[in-house]
């Protein structure tokens, strides 16, 4: 009989092409042949993050390992520059890199990274002194994200150092209102190519009207190419002259700064000024029956966290009949609403909801959207014993994994379920 270990290696990569991260990873753990096949196959680790803190308990094998796999991404936790020195002389042509609780004033160690193209400071618990270190690499980053980033230096000075990023094609800058941050306009009149957009707006109470105006134009109109646009704890008044420059904006995210809306839904001047959008994801704010009426029928993609009555999805079927990706989480339950969807939506490929107080027999009934495709299940967790509600149990209870099953036979495996989501390494928490 042929030992396993016998087969071709090109049969084994092929196997191991099939498994998650977390089963690569324990199969590296089985034997040296194993480890050997991959860590010496790079496509197999194509998009691979890791995780470090504690560096002194990383030793030469294990830095050696990640180097073989030319792991791409990577985050520090609690890091200092003595330890980006150290990751930088093991894998220098990083590509990814994220900062959380950065322990020092400066990043100059930045400028070892010769490849860097994306980069994520969040919850620094130092101030950064300047933001000298993004010099070196201005040429390179793509993609910055600033979230909750102390500052012993004026805000000005760190929108002028970002102003020299001209390669950025997507920016995030996250604060708790302790930054006086002027208006995106002076940042966006430099970065031509960007792209996405994430700004929180908790300081600003009316936007001018050269508030996303980039400064320049070109004879087709505005140059401002945004195509995405996520705005965090907004509650600002704006106007249809305001708006203007996003001509080109194809998706819109409103995290709303206050659960409890004031008089005015500012979010009916966006629709009405902007009626080309694919993307909308509203958070907090007014009742859904406020803006359905006015939703753009160019919607793909709807996520609604807000207060809303099957009424209002009525409204909503009507307004934007070929709705491809819905994120549902009502503020009250969600029992009566999916069981609206097959009928409502029937184009629907990708579905995230709340399964907690919904029937099995409305649950089993998704398997009437024909083109469904994915199901994130958002709550897949489980009391297991009602007389304790302070034991939760982390994981999809029987019950649910029952249903996941009938679901599946039913639609002949069609439909993937999604129980536990990956966020990306180098997105904050915010959103």
């Amino acid at each position: 009989m042929t030992s396993v270990l016998q087969l071709p290696a090109e049969l084994w990569l092929q196997v191991f092409s099939f498994l998650s991260w977390r089963d690569k990873l324990s199969v590296r753990c089985t034997c040296s042949h194993f480890r050997h096949l991959l860590d010496k196959s790079r496509p197999l680790w194509r998009g691979f993050h890791v995780v470090l803190r504690q560096f002194s308990r990383y030793n030469h094998p294990f830095w050696r390992s990640l180097a073989q796999r030319h792991v791409g991404i990577v985050s520090v936790r609690s890091g200092k520059r003595k330890h980006l020195k150290q990751l930088s002389t093991w894998i220098p042509a990083l590509d990814a890199l994220g900062l959380d609780d950065w322990r020092e004033g400066g990043i100059d160690e930045l400028k070892l990274f010769q490849r860097l193209q994306r980069l994520s400071i969040t919850n620094s618990s130092i101030p950064l002194k300047n933001f000298n270190f993004l010099s070196p690499v201005s040429h390179q980053l793509t993609q910055l994200s600033l979230c909750n980033v102390q500052l012993t230096c004026p805000a000005s000075q760190l929108l002028a150092s970002v102003s020299q990023l001209t390669r950025l094609t997507s920016l995030l800058l996250h604060h708790d209102g302790s930054l006086s941050i002027p208006n995106p306009s002076s940042v966006l009149t430099h970065l031509t190519k960007l792209k996405h957009l994430s700004w929180t707006m908790i300081t600003y109470k009316t936007l001018s009207h050269d508030f996303f105006d980039p400064g320049h134009h070109t004879a087709g109109g505005s140059a401002l190419q945004l195509s995405d646009l996520q705005l965090l704890n907004y509650d600002a008044v704006v106007t249809h002259e305001a708006l203007q420059p996003l001509s080109c904006l194809r998706s819109l995210s409103i995290f709303h700064l206050y659960s409890v809306p004031g008089p005015t839904c500012h979010l009916q001047t966006w629709l009405m000024a902007l009626p080309q959008l694919r993307s909308l994801s509203v958070h907090g704010g007014h009742p859904l029956a406020v803006y359905a009426d006015i939703l753009p029928s160019s919607l793909l993609s709807l996520t609604l966290c807000v207060d809303l009555q099957p009424e209002d999805l009525q409204v909503v079927s009507h307004r934007a009949p070929h709705l491809q990706h819905l994120h549902l989480e009502p503020w009250s339950s969600s029992s009566n609403l999916v069981t609206l969807l097959p009928h409502l939506f029937p184009h629907l490929r990708t579905l995230r909801i709340r399964h907690h107080h919904v029937s099995d027999g409305d649950f089993l009934r998704l398997q009437q959207l024909q083109h469904l495709d994915t199901l994130e299940l958002l709550d897949s967790y489980y009391r297991p014993d009602p007389a304790d509600p302070s034991w939760v149990v982390n994981e999809p209870s029987p019950r649910l994994l029952q249903l996941i099953s009938d679901l599946q036979d039913l639609t002949n495996h069609r439909v993937r379920v999604i129980t536990s989501s990956h966020r990306d390494p180098l997105t904050c928490h915010c959103v």
